[in-house]
Formats: C-alpha cells, structure tokens, sequence
C-alpha cells in the first residue's frame, strides 16, 4: 500500500507546530501503525532528516504510551484497540492519514507527537495507592471478596492511563482515568479504609493539574483501548459525595 502521513511535526514544546506531508509507500497490511512509522523514521534518517518523534514501549497494548490521535480519533477508533495494536490493513491503498497528538493543557507537548502526562501520574501520587497494611499475600488472599466486587475491581484496574479520554473529551476531562483509579481500590476491603481521603485528594489533584469537567458525553468510554465503563464515573461521584458529608 501507498499512503499519504499528514503528521504534526512540533520541535520543542515552546515551538510553533505545523502539519507535513510525508509519504508512506510499499506499506505492508500486517504491519502495525506502529511498525509503519518506524519504516518512515527510518528513510528519513536515511535522507539525513530528523524523525518523527512518538511514544511506544510494550507494543502490545498494556502500557499505554502509543499516544497518537489518528483520522481525529485517540488510538484510530477500532475498539478495544490501542495504537500498537491497530494495523494497516485496517487502511485502505491511497489514504490520507492525519496523525496527531493528544490535545489537552494538562498535557503539554514535548516533540512532535510526544505529550507530557505526568500529570496523571501526580494523581496517583495523591492517593492512588493503599498505605495501611494489607498483610502478606496469604492473609490478603484469605479476605473473602464476592465475585461481583472482584470482576468489578478487575475490569476498573485494567485502566493503563494512556489519556485517551483526556484526547476525546471536548472538555479535555480526566474523569474516566481517576474514576477508574479510585474504583478498583474502594471496592477492595484493603482499600476502604481510605476511600473518603482517596477520593478528595485525587480529584482535588485532577482539578490543580487543569482537567475540564465531564459532561458526560461518553466519549471517552467510546475510544478506551480497555472500553472502562462510563459507570466509574458514577461510582466515583458517589465515593466522592460521601466523603464530603464525612467531612474528608
């Protein structure tokens, strides 16, 4: 396949950006998105120019780096897809291909299509964790939990935090993330001995970084590599009102 790459190239964050045309020729349908940018990066090192500069590290969808919006849409719309692992068959011989990064004030750009997000992970340093003792693996592993509450905090934890629905929200909301965080801990025992103070530091944490407010369009739900239901939110609301009444 033969593709035209319109990419935004960005030197340095405090630098003017400006989309280039570039183009992808003899693209393999197996490839990746990913694998196809490296073939790109690599005739333009061979030409003497500068690469496109963009994050990945597992490339198998758990870690959340592939930041890239493609077509206007985080990870490329597939559902249930991350970047790493949306493929060029997908993509049809003569496209156009518009690839950008993701756009939030929380998440600054640092070159090209690489952003900054360690803003979310100030908001896991502001009570993404549990601090009490939980005992070794054995004792924890004797606490009975029902099932429900298991597959709930398991499908919550499979959050990776790559700000997918920071990109996709038009208020640039990080509800869906902190949502997410908050869920698979409260709904542990080990972790509802914090749970009011958890929830009001990381949601006072998320508004100090400059995330909007959700307005609950869904979107956010719709381009999760993880599809995290929109159901979090719910639940952190209401973590998040108890607390306040117990004053926390």
């Amino acid at each position: 396949m033969n593709l035209t790459l319109k990419v935004w190239r960005q030197k340095s964050p405090n630098a003017p950006g400006r989309f280039i045309t570039f183009q992808a020729d003899g693209v393999i349908p197996d490839m990746s998105f990913l694998e196809m940018l490296d073939v790109v990066n690599e005739g333009l090192i061979e030409k003497g120019e500068d690469p496109i500069a963009f994050d990945s590290d597992c490339r198998e969808g758990i870690c959340g780096m592939c930041s890239l919006v493609i077509n206007g849409v985080p990870h490329g719309g597939h559902k249930g897809t991350a970047t790493c692992q949306l493929h060029m068959r997908h993509f049809k011989d003569g496209d156009t291909i518009t690839i950008e990064p993701w756009r939030a004030r929380a998440f600054p750009i640092i070159k090209d299509l690489v952003v900054n997000r360690w803003a979310f992970d100030r908001i896991i340093q502001a009570g993404g964790f549990i601090s009490v003792s939980t005992g070794g693996a054995p004792d924890a592993n004797a606490i009975p939990i029902p099932k429900a509450d298991q597959d709930q905090s398991m499908d919550a934890a499979a959050c990776i935090g790559c700000g997918a629905c920071v990109a996709a929200c038009k208020n640039a909301s990080a509800m869906l993330f902190v949502a997410a965080k908050v869920s698979h801990l409260s709904l542990l025992p080990q972790g509802k001995v914090e749970r009011h103070r958890r929830v009001t530091n990381m949601v006072k944490a998320m508004d100090a970084e400059g995330f909007g407010a959700c307005t609950v369009t869904g979107s956010c739900e719709a381009v999760c590599p993880k599809e995290i239901n929109l159901t979090f939110i719910a639940r952190m609301n209401r973590e998040y009102l108890a607390a306040w009444f117990k004053g926390k």
